[in-house]
């Protein structure tokens, strides 16, 4: 890498909070037109190493330097967002940070001039932002309110925000998380031309297919320090993932699934929508012991009322769903976890834990009053910490014990407790919602293992993903949900992502059965 290309270096950043060191001494450089992904184990540093570019955190050690408009590069003052922007940097983030109830150009515009403004500055806006959508190939429409465009749409808008500042670097943190395959592809496409006219870009994921399919080079991060480099075409899966963890990451086999008798059915179900749920029109579906089938589907499509359904969060307000046989008619989450129904949340943190009880209540608290953890109506303290030591040693839930508070775990060790406290009681009925979400390649692995052994002794497992790869890894049968319906079809169809895809979409075809 010639010097006159490079856009942004940083230089030996040590960043310690407490005896914890985030980030050791670590470099990184990008050059004009290259797409370096950035990867690494839940807890590997990148989080800190970018909220450093940013100015969020200040650094302990080392500096950020940026190409200023001639190519020389700058030393940027620590602890300075501003100074990050003003440098030509921009991160398009996972979660969307848009205004709904403006247009697509009145976002792009929003912080960088008023909106009131009309006339000469209005229509000087949408030239720019008109020309930077001819030559990126960003197309979307300018003038529809945000709330109405699809989440590929919105991501766009997110993109242009940034390139209207006249980036020269951009950063996409887990960009591909809510996007259906066809939309990631056409990220790639624009990515790739971005990269052609010189822009330089981060690109975040735990995706490694996304990875090899779009970057230039990689860099692997692990605990805080450099793992090592790649360039992408001599790089594979494997490699990849032995770097970010340190030692070789066991494949998870899954063999053919022999289902059994229905345990759980949706028939008929309708549920209204409500402020934190899309509604459901009509879904009918069954769950069988020893089988894992798949729902996928984008985001906010009626995901979270099939959750509440099997949760005892909800019934449904017109037709039957049926547990072992029997119509379930209140909502009563205790009642189903007494009959064997288990559930991994799709938010871990908000509605997995409670973060400022211990490790060990955290197991225990969804079976407080059983026999195992109370006695006399007084709970068996000594019980709950055997019962979660074992847990942290069977899971490997990276903790200091079992009196350490839940708030204080990575998200992958909350998602371990979870694991652990859902299988634990052997359940009949499993509910994963979002199962690795964010979770690095080795946790991924482990979590998918787990699933699969559960599926083994017998259990009707629902996988809900975004991540087509994870439900193609664990999925014995493929459901697909938009806009509050499930599709099923023939399972003698040939299954692959573009027909899944393009009913996440909502667009008509045939969906197989089997995987």
């Amino acid at each position: 890498m010639q010097q006159a290309d490079v856009v942004l270096s940083l230089e030996g950043i040590t960043k310690r909070f407490g005896k914890l060191v985030a980030n050791d001494g670590l470099d990184l450089s990008l050059a004009r037109g290259e797409i370096l992904a950035l990867l690494g184990e839940n807890g590997a540093g990148k989080t800190t190493l970018m909220n450093i570019l940013f100015g969020h955190y200040v650094q302990d050690a080392g500096m950020v330097r940026a190409a200023d408009q001639a190519g020389a590069l700058q030393t940027l003052p620590s602890g300075s967002p501003g100074a990050a922007l003003d440098a030509g940097i921009g991160m398009v983030h996972q979660h969307f940070t848009l205004a709904e109830n403006l247009t697509g150009l009145d976002n792009i515009r929003l912080g960088t001039e008023p909106l009131l403004a009309l006339g000469g500055r209005r229509a000087a806006a949408r030239k720019k932002v008109q020309q930077i959508i001819a030559e990126s190939g960003l197309e979307v429409d300018l003038d529809r309110r945000v709330a109405s465009l699809t989440v590929g749409e919105k991501q766009r808008i997110e993109i242009l925000k940034a390139l209207y500042r006249d980036v020269r670097v951009l950063i996409l943190d887990e960009p591909t998380a809510v996007l259906t395959p066809q939309e990631a592809d056409g990220l790639f496409v624009v990515l790739r031309r971005l990269a052609e006219n010189g822009l330089g870009v981060i690109f975040i994921s735990h995706k490694l297919g996304e990875v090899l399919a779009v970057s230039h080079r990689i860099m692997v991060l692990r605990a805080g320090r450099k793992a090592g480099e790649l360039v992408t075409a001599d790089a594979d899966r494997r490699a990849i993932a032995d770097l970010m963890v340190g030692k070789a990451v066991a494949e998870v086999s899954r063999t053919a699934a022999s289902p059994g008798k229905t345990l759980l059915e949706f028939d008929d179900v309708h549920l209204r929508q409500s402020s934190n749920r899309q509604s459901l029109r009509g879904v009918s579906f069954a769950l069988r012991a020893g089988e894992i089938v798949g729902l996928a589907g984008v985001s906010g499509n009626g995901q979270a009322g099939i959750a509440a359904l099997i949760s005892g969060l909800s019934v449904p307000d017109q037709g039957a769903l049926r547990l072992y046989g029997k119509p379930v008619t209140q909502s009563d989450p205790r009642t189903l976890v007494a009959a064997g129904v288990a559930r991994m949340p799709e938010d871990r943190q908000h509605d997995g834990v409670v973060g400022t009880m211990s490790v060990a209540d955290n197991i225990a608290i969804e079976e407080i009053r059983a026999d195992g953890f109370s006695r006399f109506g007084l709970l068996d303290r000594k019980a709950m910490r055997t019962r979660a030591s074992s847990a942290i040693t069977d899971y490997d839930i990276r903790c200091p014990g079992p009196e350490a508070e839940a708030r204080l775990l990575s998200g992958g060790n909350v998602q371990k407790l979870i694991l652990a406290r859902v299988l634990e009681r052997a359940p009949r009925v499993i509910l994963a919602n979002q199962p690795t979400r964010g979770l690095d390649v080795g946790a991924q692995s482990e979590i998918h293992r787990r699933i699969i052994a559960a599926r083994d002794r017998g259990a009707a497992v629902l996988v809900i993903s975004e991540d087509l790869d994870e439900l193609f890894a664990l999925a014995d049968r493929f459901l697909v949900i938009h806009a509050g319906e499930v599709s099923e079809a023939d399972p003698s169809s040939a299954l692959d992502r573009g027909t899944v895809g393009l009913l996440m979409a909502g667009q008509s075809g045939n969906v197989a059965v089997s995987v």
